[in-house]
């Protein structure tokens, strides 16, 4: 029902402590316990003591039980914003760090919500003035020992991390962000990453996040700004925590392109997309179990010195912190957000090798996000799929019943630069070496320990990413483009792998989105150009299956498309018309009994693609009794549109599906005319 519209990532929420927003499992929070046990009051008041060490431990305490999201409407009726906020300029650097953690804790585990009240209790004004001092201390601040931290670096890693939560869910605080002059504040924490990269990563993620889609910050982009970026993607550290700290530059480079002068941003670009592929190349199926067995031999050799703490005697409780994923939200204009977790902060600070294996997935996932947003930085407007789905039947063909809808199947329009340099460097390749499941090896190395646990998670999502990326890539690309006939066939059985190679179908609805919204694109592609289809009607049955105990809709609109497009290409061959019916019976069955019209809509399109022409065709549509199916539920569709779509559906998806009510009228009078023959 219409092209396959790539998604663009914005960034995921990530928790600031890394933990996930709810970190209580389910059955805590089941259970409203009220304000009984609540500790507020009694931390908040300690707030107020004269001792800067008491005024310490109720910060701590706060950040610690915040983390617990049933506690956090309690602090809030108490006005722990109001309160918490003076401390951000407390005499005692301690106090500044340990109450901006609060803070910081706050805003992740309380989401969006909570990070608007905190605004609307003026949040960003202590907040604004504490990175201003931080970055003032940066000059007078003695210059750290090997491996100590200047606890001035220290407050402005929570302050930046928190300025990031706030930016993120909330656009007034963006606001406040771009008036402030914080954009200059926050560079300079970028520019500590010679000797504190943890917080130049925090700097390069707020960056990140408060230069997408903000065209009133990237005015005062000036050639500070951009040098500073430059300095980094031009750093030649090997550790995987610049391989992040690069990708978040390079991410942050491409969202500020149309501020550049024309003459430099085909330079950008090429540094940008090498900056990502090399990240890409990195093997974490490889380094993992190296990182694994190195931390291994370290805390072995360290148990052997007297006095010296065994580390692996405080490894953490990961049971609070394996990710509790959330089904993707539906937005409004049909993008998905989605949470993400990371658990890098919690780690002690001699947990070096995986620190290493997080930064790594963490850049990975990110590189291929923003190839994502680059193939769709010249996406269609959500208006022309409106234009494209006028209900004005003098646009359809006589022959061609979904003229008005098939056009939407174009590419997407990619700019030459933007596709010369993926081409170049090799991206699409890469991209699909990474939609590959992660090793066992590195799978069973973070089996083997409790820390590492949470990075199996952190592997499936650079692949889904992946799988992401291709389906942007095949959306954007011409098949010459990514390699010919041979290249094609060769992605489809790898594809078609990753589906069909286990027993059963794996039945993670965020592996599965991106897997069957891949495996349509690359499907339509080789439609188009009559190679012969990789998946049989037992394995489209099995995947169609699967999609339908699947609460995505989107999975669910993919597989349908699958089926309408294999079916499409066997409708083309001769002796087919046994699996034309397995097809068409499945489309019906979809078409009267999914919940969703959307879903509804999109097999009655598969019907008409599939049984549009040919004796294959016609032979099927007779034995399915496709004409009177079609009859019966023709009423029942156009009912459904009347009664749930004005409240349920946007405007655009009603467009696109008066198109298809039109279009079913027109079938069946198609059908009724090959009937009579």
């Amino acid at each position: 029902m219409g092209k396959s519209k790539t998604t663009k990532f914005k960034r995921p929420q990530f928790n600031a402590v890394g933990l996930p927003v709810s970190v209580t499992k389910d059955e805590d929070c089941e259970e409203d316990h009220g304000d009984e046990n609540c500790p507020a009051d009694e931390l908040l008041e300690k707030l107020q003591s004269p001792n800067a060490d008491m005024r310490e431990f109720a910060c701590a305490s706060i950040s610690r039980v915040v983390q617990q999201s049933q506690t956090i409407p309690g602090f809030l009726q108490r006005d722990a914003v109001r309160r918490l906020g003076p401390m951000l300029l407390d005499s005692s650097v301690a106090v500044r760090e340990t109450a901006t953690g609060a803070l910081r804790n706050l805003s992740a585990c309380g989401g969006q919500e909570v990070c608007e009240e905190m605004v609307k209790e003026d949040v960003m004004t202590p907040l604004t003035a504490l990175l201003r001092e931080c970055c003032s201390g940066f000059e007078i601040a003695a210059v750290p020992m090997k491996d100590q931290r200047s606890p001035v670096e220290n407050v402005a890693n929570e302050a930046v991390n928190l300025l990031w939560n706030l930016c993120e869910s909330n656009t007034q605080a963006l606001s406040i962000f771009n008036k402030s002059g914080l954009l200059d504040v926050v560079v300079q924490c970028l520019e500590k990453y010679p000797h504190n990269v943890e917080l130049a990563i925090s700097a390069a993620h707020c960056l990140h996040t408060v230069t997408e889609d903000n065209p009133e910050l990237l005015c005062s982009i000036n050639t500070t700004v951009l040098g500073a970026l430059e300095n980094v993607l031009l750093s030649t550290q090997d550790c995987m925590a610049y391989t992040l700290l690069r990708a978040l530059a390079a991410g942050t480079l491409w969202n500020m392109k149309s501020s550049l002068p024309a003459s430099h941003q085909a330079q950008l670009l090429n540094t940008v997309v090498a900056t990502l592929s090399k990240c890409l190349d990195i093997d974490a199926g490889t380094l993992i179990p190296k990182l694994r067995h190195a931390e291994e031999d370290r805390l072995l050799n360290t148990a052997s010195i007297p006095g010296v703490e065994n580390e692996t005697s405080r490894d953490i409780n990961v049971d609070e912190m394996e990710e509790d994923e959330e089904a993707p939200n539906p937005k409004r204009n049909g993008k998905a957000a989605k949470i993400d977790n990371d658990i890098s902060d919690l780690l002690p600070r001699g947990r070096e090798e995986l620190r290493e294996a997080m930064a790594l997935l963490t850049a990975q996932q990110t590189s291929l996000e923003i190839i994502v947003n680059m193939c769709c930085s010249d996406d269609p407007s959500d208006d022309e799929w409106e234009e494209s789905s006028s209900s004005d039947e003098s646009e359809l063909g006589p022959d061609g019943l979904c003229d008005g809808v098939s056009s939407l199947m174009s590419p997407l329009c990619l700019s030459a630069e933007v596709h010369g340099a993926l081409i170049s460097h090799h991206i699409p390749e890469k991209v699909l070496k990474k939609t590959e499941f992660p090793r066992p090896e590195a799978i069973d190395a973070c089996h083997q320990n409790f820390s590492w646990k949470p990075l199996i998670k952190r592997l499936g999502r650079v692949q889904s990413r992946a799988l992401t990326c291709l389906h942007s890539i095949l959306s954007t690309m011409d098949v010459e483009s990514l390699g010919g006939i041979a290249a094609l066939q060769e992605a489809a059985q790898r594809l078609s792998s990753l589906v069909f190679g286990a027993p059963e179908i794996p039945k993670d609805a965020e592996f599965l989105e991106a897997v069957t919204s891949a495996l349509r694109s690359l499907l339509q592609m080789i439609a188009s150009k009559n190679i012969p289809q990789c998946i049989t009607p037992q394995q489209l049955m099995s995947l169609s299956e699967a999609a339908s105990h699947c609460d995505v809709v989107s999975v669910r609109v993919n597989a349908v498309a699958i089926l309408g497009i294999t079916g499409s290409m066997l409708a083309r061959e001769k002796g087919t018309a046994d699996s034309i019916k397995i097809v068409g019976n499945a489309l019906l069955q979809i078409a009267s009994k999914d919940g969703d019209l959307v879903v509804n809509g999109e097999a009655l399109d598969a019907l008409f693609d599939v049984f549009a022409d040919g004796n294959e065709a016609e032979m099927a549509a007779k034995n399915i009794q496709l004409l009177p199916a079609l009859k019966a539920l023709q009423p029942v569709f156009k009912a459904k549109i009347r009664k749930e779509g004005r409240g349920k559906y946007t405007p655009q998806q009603l467009c696109v599906l008066d198109n298809v009510k039109i279009n079913l009228r027109r079938f069946i009078s198609y059908l009724e005319k090959v009937v009579k023959k």
